[in-house]
């Protein structure tokens, strides 16, 4: 408690950010809304090749520093803090939450109706590149924009020993002397408020989605109380886990998480079309690395039809606002790993759980569409994924089973992103953290407690969707941080390694 203890401005001004701008947000929803989509329509259209170029460049990066001399460096004296499995499931769960189970039925049944390339909707083609670009989305590209600041802030925190979980000190190696002032505190504001927007993000589509199971079990019509209900169970879970700390609390309920996913996942694949889904899942996979290039860099400019600025820029940008979060966390329980493994298994493991998911849920969902068992597809147009999901699970055998387990895993996924969000909330909002040390409990408890407030508040008011957006439009002066993360990377290695080329 003495130890880790608390840096006023980061605090109180990320807290009054916070309440200010939501209930702004909140009471001029309706003025704020078109501004913000147009904002959004500004980043998806107008800086689509950015993103783009950051997200492959970073991929090209990650790999060379990985497989160079600086992939032997390591971080921090002694063992790994935690086992492999450990340790690759808080970083799966913190990085993917509910988010993976709901668009791994939802996203490719949503390119079968709206396939790009203007291919026509509905058809063998569309079908073909329907689970092919879910599993672009949530593959390599992805966890790229999420490793890369983990590996910065790691070097930052383990081989410069600069003891602060903080976006603004692994910048200190671009700021400089701006490193400690108030440019380097109101990044860390920004930081917690893409932070706490990427949550409403997830809340935004969790809650609703196990709602909708919820309801679907006890015949009853999904309804804001019954979200809040969910929200304070989410909340007790996630509470206790933070409170219990890294290793007997977000350690444990991540492993339990995984065990749950995998079963669910296991449960599908044997009682779902088996030979399909391994047989879809293997052609979308070599389409998908035979265009991986195209996919990567496509903008649609002459047909201008939208469809990598609705979704690729999107995803990019929306991966690139909740980043940091990601590698302020996975950075702290990277402790006695080399800059090699964390890469490695970041960008392996990331995606692969990711492409899994795909593969099953995704490959099942078609499978119902294209065999017209259930019409997927126009109940998501006319009544709303989380209609979509409860008509999937409807149609598995056991579903009486099926459905309260997925409303479990459901829940045990939602707590995961939450208790090590509420983790690096406090972080951040900590002076000093030693390798080893947790924020304060009492601190935890308290951001802890703001996010179920704030999150049963907007729920109630039906103000998540606008603070979603906002969260998303901060990717702007993130893809900045971007540029500064590589700056200071490239430094620290110069100035830490003087006899080694950068260039080989």
């Amino acid at each position: 408690m003495e130890k880790t203890k608390l840096d006023p401005f980061v605090f109180w001004t990320s807290i009054g950010f916070i309440l200010l701008a939501t209930v702004f947000l909140v009471i001029f929803r309706n003025s704020a809304e078109p501004v913000l989509d147009d904002v959004m329509t500004f980043i998806t259209f107008k800086m689509d090749w950015a993103f783009q170029f950051l997200t492959f460049g970073l991929f090209v990066f990650l790999i060379w520093l990985a497989f160079s001399k600086f992939g032997r460096i390591k971080l921090g004296e002694g063992k790994p803090e935690f086992s492999s499995f450990s340790w690759g499931a808080m970083l799966f769960t913190a990085g993917m939450g509910t988010s993976i189970m709901y668009w791994s039925m939802i996203e490719p049944i949503s390119y079968f109706s709206g396939p790009p390339f203007g291919i026509e909707p509905g058809s063998n083609e569309a079908a073909e590149w329907s689970l092919t670009y879910g599993l672009f989305h949530w593959g390599i590209s992805a966890w790229s924009l999420y490793a890369f600041p983990t590996v910065v802030i790691a070097y930052s925190y383990f081989v410069r020993k600069r003891p602060s979980l903080k976006i603004s000190t692994a910048l200190s190696g671009a700021l400089g002397k701006y490193a400690d002032g108030w440019v380097a505190k109101l990044i860390d504001v920004l930081v917690i408020w893409s932070l706490v927007g990427g949550l409403g993000t997830s809340l935004g589509l969790g809650v609703p989605m196990v709602s909708a199971v919820v309801g679907s079990i006890f015949s009853i019509e999904p309804s804001l109380g019954l979200d809040a209900i969910i929200v304070t169970l989410i909340t007790i879970i996630y509470s206790a886990s933070a409170y219990l700390g890294l290793q007997k609390g977000i350690r444990r309920l991540s492993d339990m998480n995984i065990y749950l996913a995998i079963v669910l996942a296991l449960f599908v694949f044997i009682a779902g079309p088996t030979s399909f889904i391994l047989t879809y899942f293997s052609n979308s996979f070599g389409m998908m690395l035979q265009n991986f290039t195209f996919m990567s860099f496509h903008t649609d400019p002459i047909s201008q039809g939208g469809f990598p600025q609705g979704w690729t820029v999107f995803y990019w940008a929306w991966f690139a606002a909740t980043a940091m979060f990601m590698g302020l966390f996975v950075a702290r329980i990277s402790k006695g790993r080399t800059l090699r493994e964390l890469i490695t298994h970041m960008l392996l493991w990331g995606s692969i759980g990711g492409w899994i998911y795909f593969m099953v849920f995704g490959g099942y969902s078609m499978n119902l569409q294209l065999q017209g068992i259930t019409d997927v597809a126009k109940t998501l147009s006319e009544q709303g994924g989380p209609a979509a999901v409860v008509d999937i699970l409807r149609s598995l055998p056991l579903d009486v089973l099926v459905l309260p387990f997925f409303v479990i895993v459901g829940v045990v996924f939602l707590s995961t992103s939450m208790d090590s969000a509420t983790y690096i909330l406090a972080a951040v909002a900590t002076k000093e953290l030693q390798p080893g040390e947790d924020p304060a409990r009492w601190h935890r408890m308290v951001w802890g407690a703001i996010l179920a407030i704030l999150s049963i508040s907007l729920l109630l008011v039906g103000g998540l969707r606008v603070i979603q957006t906002s969260a998303v439009v901060v990717a702007v002066p993130i893809f900045i941080i971007y540029i500064l993360l590589l700056v200071s990377l490239v430094r620290w290695l110069r100035e830490d390694f003087p006899k080694e080329n950068l260039n080989k």
